[in-house]
């Protein structure tokens, strides 16, 4: 049976998927004890600001680079 991608194609896909996910985790960050408490300081943090993307952009990259990778055949 063969696949369409080989072993290292799904490994560097599963690496990009969990880039994308750390990175939302990332975004999502904490949160103020009172919902009713508007905290600056968490919103506009550098780790929501600048870490966050750049992980999920880095995510979507290899993504493209794991499915546009070509894979070495034996002749």
């Amino acid at each position: 049976m063969d696949f369409i991608f080989k072993r290292k194609n799904y490994l560097l896909l599963i690496s990009g998927l969990i880039l994308i996910l750390a990175g939302l985790a990332l975004m999502v960050g904490g949160g103020s004890e009172d919902p009713n408490v508007f905290l600056e300081s968490e919103l506009f943090s550098s780790q929501r600001l600048t870490y966050a993307p750049i992980l999920i952009i880095s995510g979507f990259i290899l993504e493209v680079f794991a499915i546009m990778s070509r894979s070495e055949t034996k002749k």
